[in-house]
């Protein structure tokens, strides 16, 4: 029997209310009694729209990567020039630390040993930005403002490496002098390409 969530509307609401809850707390720390304070609902009412808090967690989790995504976006789509582009890429993640960090790292660090479904959610995720990144690194080879011989993937990945490196040592260290000098070493990169 196929599960069919009891308003939509109430859904959403869920999803939207608890998404930052379960990116800092993570799937295991984030418990019913958080969800229903979150929401004030009560257990059944989130129930009668989800079928379990999996099913909670997995929409917080694409609910947070969309959001990322779409702020990622907007400020892309603002900058002229690749360089630009790939600097408001790296600088839009950078600031995940004021949202309780990076989802997909956040998620994918929690569930890599113990939630498959949502380390695979984190690992698309990390694979469609790696794919974003090799998208923008290959337009701005054709317009001439890389270098050709740049290897995309390596690059793509180097920078996502450095972003998320510097989001984890911000954060857990609680010094942002290791962040700055991380993404420091971001910037740099992008300079070496062009």
């Amino acid at each position: 029997m196929e599960f069919v969530p009891r308003s939509e509307s109430t859904r959403s609401f869920i999803i939207e209310t608890t998404a930052e809850i379960f990116n800092k707390k993570g799937y295991a720390g984030t418990s019913i009694a958080d969800l229903e304070k979150a929401t004030k609902l009560t257990k059944g009412s989130i129930y009668g729209n989800f079928e379990n808090k999996e099913q909670v967690a997995l929409a917080a989790f694409d609910y947070n990567l969309n959001r990322v995504r779409q702020i990622v976006k907007e400020g892309v789509a603002k900058s002229s020039g690749y360089k630009a582009k790939i600097l408001s890429y790296l600088t839009t993640y950078s600031t995940l630390q004021n949202y309780g960090g990076c989802p997909m790292q956040n998620t994918g660090v929690e569930a890599d040993d113990t939630h498959e479904v949502l380390r695979q959610r984190a690992a698309d995720g990390l694979l469609s930005w790696k794919n974003d990144l090799t998208e923008l690194i290959n337009a701005g080879i054709e317009a001439k403002e890389f270098k050709a011989d740049t290897d995309t993937e390596k690059t793509a990945l180097m920078f996502i490496a450095l972003v998320e490196g510097a989001i984890l040592l911000g954060r857990t260290t609680k010094n942002r002098a290791y962040f700055d000098t991380v993404f420091g070493i971001a910037k740099q990169a992008i300079e070496a390409i062009c």
